[in-house]
């Protein structure tokens, strides 16, 4: 009776096992379908992409014509430089935002945190004509141009991205005992060293983790860089990839080309830095 018991628990335990794999095969082949479909797009010729039907001999051509169709480059050049400067910009606010929240108590810091975190629910949309006409008035009253220029779209960028990056670093910085700051305090450190020579150092897998949530959500962003910038000297990779669709023509085998070449580079930093991303982000779970 007893063996009978245990070997029903152990096929339970089996059946459930099963199903959990079952269910995240599925998970995993829905999240990679889309890349593959978006892979072997670019190598089929527009007139098989528009059939639906993989042409023979793989067309490598678009890869080439991509570069030569649009001066994706320029696009190129321009995220690297919006999206890195936005992450510095980010972290350097969110980073002592983050601890002073998680570490110091003053009037009002619980609200503080949670305001943060409630300013994530308003959609990014309803900004977008307030702070397009806020830009414009400044460039009239006070001749300081914002639209269509680099610092335009960071100081955007960093107003939308630094409070989800201060609830982030605040939950990992929670973690941190406070007697690792008493006792640099005590070896002769000021609150502001204590922060850079001490919980920085130990901090690298949060503020990574946190560094490439900035630089992946500015590296897609399309609204707000289509609408602030108006020509190839500040228009991000998104803007330059919907151009090869209503441009002059539908080149959607483009399209698919230069959006591979896109993820390359994303996914190289997520791969090469996935497990202190990972474990920066359960880290900054456990309290906050």
């Amino acid at each position: 009776m007893a063996k009978s018991y245990t070997e029903s628990i152990k096929i339970k335990k089996r059946r459930k096992r099963i199903a959990a794999n079952i269910i995240l095969t599925i998970m995993v082949i829905s999240s990679i379908f889309p890349i593959a479909w978006m892979f072997l797009s670019s190598l089929m010729t527009q007139g098989d992409l528009a059939t639906g039907t993989l042409g023979k001999p793989i067309n490598w051509q678009n890869y080439i014509e991509m570069w030569k169709n649009i001066n994706f480059f320029a696009y190129l050049k321009n995220s690297l430089i919006i999206c890195g400067v936005t992450t510095l910009v980010t972290l350097s606010l969110a980073v002592f935002a983050g601890y002073a929240v998680a570490k110091y108590k003053f009037p009002g810091s619980g609200i503080f945190g949670s305001t943060v975190l409630a300013t994530q629910m308003i959609p990014g949309m309803m900004f977008l004509l307030p702070l397009y006409m806020m830009f414009i008035n400044v460039q009239e009253k006070f001749g300081i141009k914002i639209v269509n220029t680099y610092p335009g779209l960071i100081i955007t960028y960093s107003a939308f991205f630094i409070p989800f990056s201060i609830w982030i670093l605040r939950g990992f910085f929670a973690t941190i005992p406070k007697e690792l700051e008493e006792a640099a305090r005590i070896d002769g450190c000021s609150k502001f060293g204590a922060l850079i020579r001490v919980i920085l150092p130990i901090s690298t897998t949060g503020i990574i983790a946190t560094g490439i949530y900035i630089f992946l959500m500015a590296w897609d962003e399309l609204l707000f860089a289509w609408v602030l910038t108006t020509d190839i000297s500040t228009q991000t990779i998104p803007v330059g990839i919907r151009l090869y669709v209503g441009n002059f023509q539908n080149r959607y085998d483009l399209m698919m080309a230069a959006s591979v070449v896109t993820t390359i580079p994303v996914l190289i930093m997520f791969f090469a830095l996935q497990k202190k991303f990972i474990s920066g982000m359960t880290a900054g779970a456990v309290k906050g």
